[in-house]
């Protein structure tokens, strides 16, 4: 990968998020805040949640969620996601039980299909792990450009057990919060507790916790200091929950009750806000974990107690070896209240060593703050970003060598077009993702959705695809007018508006009929488009120079089926000739093109002139087909990316070329037409150039960012100085998927070009 570093990195983080109650979201959250204020706010965060059973109320930080046990959101959906939308780099936080497949491989084959460096962190290491576990770890270490733990035993097993080199971890702290050295007794008070001893242990609740042997040795410790109270801080974990209910907190409260602790010992049964946290740990005079398992690398509830300079008293899992160490803590024995009694009252009974224990651990608490940590990974992430996918996915100098393949293109799905849609039709407009129905319907944009869906379902076979092919159908069939023509716009009552007729209109109906006739799922289908199509072209001398273009792709399709049709062929030929004729009459030796301006939709002519040369077999038609799209080329491909003609100002002959804003349309036409010029010249220049443009919709293009939303799996409406339009219409997404569909229709006979190696 290049070494270029970037100003403003754009990362994924793969993790649970908030508000899921689980420690991987809330750690997720908080270095994701941490990296950012480190960075002086040049990082750019998203985020691909972790859903298992439930679904949640995200923010705008989630782009994605990947539905753990399925293993298509992996592989098409998230991978699709990361390496066409910008991407810089991506940071998974990894723990058993939050990824699908055996082992949790399913997260191994993402990592695998991705483009960019990943810095995996480590939550947990198992030290006997069984095969499946041992092998998912080391695929993802293996794909990971680096990969972090929390303590210095974490790192000796990955070089022991796993065989990572050395160089490739870093040991990064769980970040604490820098919060002050506190007197409990104020804070005791402000909770409700004041005059009482607190211990505190926190979390969600599990029986790998141990709290029955805290409460065990309370009946001891009570006799020594009679206002000791013990607080059960967390809700049960929802894991957990969902199994066996509150089977064990209810089993906690048992012993409680038998052993007369009810004055001692309180549950508070919910997941706290890191401000109610810090007020309890603040409270707290001893924390406790009596964790029942010594195989646990990383507690995020120990690190904020030693850091905020609690006395703590733990069971010796690994973390808290390392953690309390130097005496900055008391470790005692796996499930032994004994051992827990006589630290407790050793600690009660010497308040200058507790004290003193106290200073030690929040003295080493500075060391490990989020300032810190946030700080470490920034730097991790500012030096191992690269430049995303789709600007460097082309070697425009290589030969091509393999043919495209659908794993090269992102999923496809009809998400969008199914929010998109009733019974009537597609609606013209979005506000974001959601239908505009202030706007209702038109005749253009149902007739693009016809094309799409017949495409759709002659390359899927689909039934999705099927039943919008049907409703759009009848959407054309009910515009049409006894003269053969299409009323154009709709309003959401159904009532067709002024103006009465739209040629243009009536050509892009002409283009999806023909579609259906040459690849319609069934011959009725295809008997009523050719009875509308033959009665509409009957209006074709009115259209305009897109109109005719329109006309000749709706006529070659519909000659596939009908070869020796002489009528057709010859209303071809006319068409084609209205656009040579615009063409003799504007075109300059440095101005060879149609009109005097370069304005909307503009590669449909040249495209058009293709289509009319191979079925007419002309070499005039073919000839001025690649002057104009060479001309086109030159005036949009800056030579690393295409920047198409913005719609405010357009491109007059002998003017400045209009920037923005840049239109979906424009990306899916020039895609076409580079598709029917390789297909004339067999020149593999025009497919490196028509995965270019196919490559705007993901961020190769003058603002660097992407219009194609995997989240919405639709398209925004254009490309402006500082972004895009946040609405996503029918033309973008239709624009989007012919494109789409025209690339993947080509995957036996368009050789792809070599991906540059980083």
């Amino acid at each position: 990968m290049s070494n270029q570093r970037l100003k403003s990195p754009k990362v994924a983080f793969i993790s649970s998020f908030v508000p899921r109650q689980c420690g991987i979201a809330t750690f997720t959250s908080d270095l994701i805040a941490h990296t950012a204020k480190a960075s002086s706010g040049e990082l750019a965060a998203e985020v691909i949640a972790m859903e298992a059973a439930d679904h949640f109320s995200y923010g705008d930080e989630v782009k994605l969620t990947i539905r753990r046990d399925q293993k298509r959101d992996y592989l098409l959906t998230a991978a699709d996601h990361i390496n066409y939308s910008g991407v810089n780099l991506v940071s998974l936080q990894h723990e058993y039980g939050l990824f699908g497949g055996k082992a949790g491989s399913y997260i191994c084959e993402l990592l695998e299909n991705l483009s960019v460096p990943v810095v995996t962190t480590f939550h947990t290491v198992l030290e006997k792990p069984d095969t499946p576990y041992h092998d998912a770890l080391i695929r993802i270490a293996d794909v990971s450009s680096k990969v972090v733990v929390m303590s210095l035993r974490g790192m000796s097993m990955l070089r022991e057990i796993y065989g990572v080199p050395a160089d490739k971890i870093e040991m990064i702290p769980h970040g604490i919060p820098d919060l002050p050295f506190e007197d409990p007794g104020p804070y005791q008070r402000g909770l409700g507790f004041a005059d009482q001893k607190l211990i505190l242990t926190f979390g969600l609740i599990g029986r790998n916790k141990g709290i029955e042997w805290a409460i065990r040795s309370l009946p001891e410790v009570v006799k020594r200091e009679p206002s000791i109270l013990y607080v059960v801080l967390g809700a049960t974990h929802p894991e957990v929950k969902r199994n066996d209910g509150e089977e064990y907190r209810i089993s906690l409260q048992g012993l409680v009750h038998d052993l007369g602790l009810e004055r001692h010992v309180v549950f508070i049964n919910r997941f706290v806000t890191d401000d109610e946290l810090h007020r309890f740990l603040n409270a707290a005079n001893y924390y406790l974990t009596p964790y029942l398992h010594k195989e646990q690398l990383t507690s995020g509830t120990l690190a904020f107690a030693v850091g905020m300079g609690k006395a703590v008293i733990s069971t010796p899992y690994w973390h808290a070896e390392e953690l309390l160490d130097g005496g900055r803590g008391i470790l005692v024995p796996f499930r032994d209240h004994e051992a827990i009694v006589a630290a407790l009252i050793g600690l009660i009974d010497d308040p200058a060593a507790c004290n003193a224990m106290r200073g030690r651990a929040f003295e080493f608490g500075r060391t490990m703050t989020w300032t810190r940590t946030g700080e470490a990974y920034w730097q991790l992430y500012r030096r191992l970003a690269v430049p995303a996918a789709p600007a460097a996915a082309l070697d425009m100098e290589a030969t091509p060598r393999k043919r495209v393949t659908v794993k090269e293109l992102p999923e496809l799905r009809l998400d969008h077009f199914l929010r998109m849609s009733d019974d009537t039709g597609i609606f013209q407009h979005a506000r974001h993702t959601i239908p505009d129905r202030v706007h209702g319907y038109c005749t253009d944009d149902n007739s693009r959705a016809l094309e799409v869906m017949v495409r759709c379902h002659h390359q899927h076979q689909d039934q999705e695809s099927l039943k919008l092919m049907e409703i759009y159908f009848a959407f054309l069939l009910h515009a049409r007018k006894p003269d053969g023509g299409f009323h154009n716009f709709m309003s959401y009552e159904r009532c067709f508006l002024a103006p009465v007729q739209s040629d243009d209109a009536t050509a892009r109906a002409i283009c999806a009929l023909g579609a259906l006739i040459a690849y319609s799922p069934r011959p009725s289908l295809a008997k009523l488009a050719q009875e509308a199509l033959l009665h509409a072209i009957t209006g074709a001398d009115d259209f305009s120079l897109r109109g005719r273009a329109y006309e000749i792709f709706g006529l070659a399709d519909y000659l596939k089926g009908s070869p020796d049709d002489v009528s057709m062929r010859r209303e071809m030929g006319k068409a084609a000739d209205c656009l040579m004729q615009a063409y003799r009459q504007c075109a300059t030796s440095d101005w060879p093109w149609f009109e005097d301006r370069l304005t909307y939709d503009n590669a449909v002519l040249p495209h058009a002139l293709f289509i009319a040369s191979k079925t007419l077999r002309s070499k005039a038609y073919r000839e001025t087909a690649i002057d104009a799209c060479r001309f086109l080329i030159e005036a949009t491909f800056t030579g690393g990316h295409f920047s198409f003609v913005g719609c405010h100002g357009w491109y007059p002959k002998g003017g400045e070329k209009a920037h923005f804003d840049q239109q979906p349309i424009e990306a899916a036409s020039t895609v076409r037409m580079l598709r029917e010029a390789f297909a004339a010249t067999g020149d593999a220049s025009f497919v490196r150039l028509m995965r270019k443009a196919f490559y705007w919709f993901f961020g190769d293009n003058d603002a660097g960012v992407a219009l194609f939303d995997f989240r919405s799996q639709g398209c925004h409406d254009g490309l402006n100085p500082g972004g895009v339009n946040l609405n996503q219409g029918a033309e973008s997404l239709t624009s989007y998927m012919l494109a789409y569909l025209s690339i993947e229709e080509e995957q036996n006979t368009v050789p792809a070009v070599k991906a540059a190696k980083s």
